[in-house]
């Protein structure tokens, strides 16, 4: 069986649009795009070979930002895995749980297959749709226990700026 991760859902000021939030999560105490970055530091490379580890770095944690508070409408519904049908990828039916860092969430998604048993809620299959040839990333899966799970989504907890303490 597979291990159990945590999951932190935040809320954030957007640094363009302090009083709009965002959704953010840290999976285990890390940032989700902390785990996105990882996961695609090697696919990036060749398109980013020009610029140096810092600057490369930098792109790689600033490549998604949080969907905004306002769009997602019914959290609870949205990660869930049903999304509303604007949200939901076209031919798979995943959701968004990352957007743009442009914030245009449909710019550049990360798309997820989220699964619900009564006992656990899972994230899996996560994919960028814009780059087919990545395939699925080398990402979770993720194992939540839902009650936890679902007392964290309902209390999501409020934090002052972005947690990776940049901007768009």
């Amino acid at each position: 069986m597979t291990a159990m991760q945590r999951i932190e859902f935040l809320n954030y000021p957007d640094d363009e649009r302090p009083s709009a939030l965002l959704w953010g999560f840290r999976i285990d105490g890390t940032d989700l795009r902390v785990h996105v970055a990882d996961a695609t530091r090697d696919l990036w490379r060749q398109e980013h070979e020009e610029e140096t580890q810092a600057e490369q770095e930098r792109f790689l944690l600033t490549q998604h930002n949080g969907l905004y508070v306002s769009e997602v409408g019914d959290p609870a519904r949205h990660f869930l895995g049903d999304p509303a049908p604007e949200f939901a990828h076209p031919s798979t039916g995943a959701t968004p749980v990352l957007g743009c860092c442009c914030g245009v969430w449909g710019c550049w998604p990360l798309l997820a297959m989220i699964t619900t048993t009564p006992e656990t809620v899972t994230w899996t299959s996560f994919r960028q749709p814009f780059r087919r040839e990545w395939g699925e990333l080398p990402l979770g899966p993720y194992v939540f226990a839902r009650p936890a799970y679902a007392t964290a989504l309902a209390e999501p907890i409020r934090v002052a700026e972005d947690p990776l303490g940049h901007g768009r």
